[in-house]
């Protein structure tokens, strides 16, 4: 029998996630909280329902079929997030798409089928196809097994990963991975625990076991204002780079953005970065050239 796991999106024609035009496999779970996650419905391996307030009209069908008695017709807040056992009645009954389910139990055959379709773009683009999340490494047999299939019909395969996971997971997907977009985020393993509910030292450990084994690594931050923006976080990112002995490794930053914040309000979870607010481009061109004048290859995501 075939591994599955919960997908919350399919998403074909990306450009940002891998050379050439990709189809990005969204997978549930992942072992950071990122105060600055763009998708935080990911960050369970479980459905999730999410409400977005400007497309209801107010029909009140999602109430009347929930056998939970979780739907608040007349409140701001739509679900009753106790009673709620996501079992997702109410999104069948709306009509206007505004109660929305993440997640989906698919095989990694399943997934295959579908994102096998656009091996057109990915055959004239150099493109292929990108695991992400959520952690999709969580799932390493699935994305073992998918990336084999991809393989076999010569599908260019990319992970898109935080670290965070034991040594084993990237093993079973090494040799079937052409690239891995991996992040490093903040580099004192405190700070990085304030910000992400983890430690670092997984995370660069296996940083280092993949460069050691001569994988195909670009390695991206994303910027966060005031958090890993100041020098002295360049500077250590940079010295952790160069120590790994290869002169083929750049990074690439994300700067920060707010473009998730409409998810935190449909999943009622509060957003704790409210105040923050996305850096000038003059700003992040001044982090991107100190990357640079310490010896590290450096872009900024567009």
């Amino acid at each position: 029998m075939g591994s599955s796991a919960l997908i919350a999106n399919i998403q074909g024609y990306s450009i940002h996630d891998g050379p050439g035009i990709r189809t990005v496999v969204f997978l549930k779970g992942c072992p950071l909280r990122c105060r600055w996650c763009a998708n935080p419905e990911n960050l369970e391996d479980r459905v999730r329902v999410g409400f977005l307030a400007n497309l209801c009209q107010h029909c009140a069908r999602c109430a009347k079929v929930c056998p939970q008695g979780a739907i608040l017709p007349d409140a701001d807040r739509r679900i009753d997030r106790e009673k709620c056992d996501e079992c997702a009645k109410c999104v069948e009954a709306c009509f206007y798409g505004a109660l929305i389910r993440y997640g989906k139990g698919m095989t990694a055959e399943e997934v295959f089928d579908q994102v096998r379709r656009d091996k057109i773009f990915y055959d004239s683009s150099g493109g292929g196809v990108t695991v992400s999340g959520g952690e999709p490494l969580t799932h390493a047999d699935f994305v073992a097994e998918l990336f084999a299939l991809c393989r076999g019909e010569g599908i260019h395969t990319c992970v898109e990963t935080c670290g965070c996971v034991p040594q084993a997971a990237f093993e079973k997907v090494l040799s079937l991975t052409d690239t891995f977009y991996f992040d490093l985020k903040i580099m004192d393993s405190g700070k990085h625990r304030e910000y992400t509910g983890q430690g670092n030292d997984q995370i660069l450990s296996n940083a280092r076991f993949l460069a050691e084994k001569g994988a195909d690594i670009l390695f991206r931050q994303p910027l966060i204002p005031g958090v890993n923006s100041p020098e002295e976080n360049v500077k250590a990112t940079a010295a952790f780079i160069r120590s790994l002995g290869r002169e083929d490794l750049a990074l690439q930053l994300i700067p920060y953005h707010r473009m998730g914040t409409s998810k935190y309000a449909a999943l009622d979870i509060p957003y704790t970065l409210e105040d923050m607010k996305p850096m000038a481009a003059e700003e992040v061109e001044a982090v991107r050239a100190l990357y640079e004048s310490f010896g590290v290859p450096c872009t900024v995501s567009k």
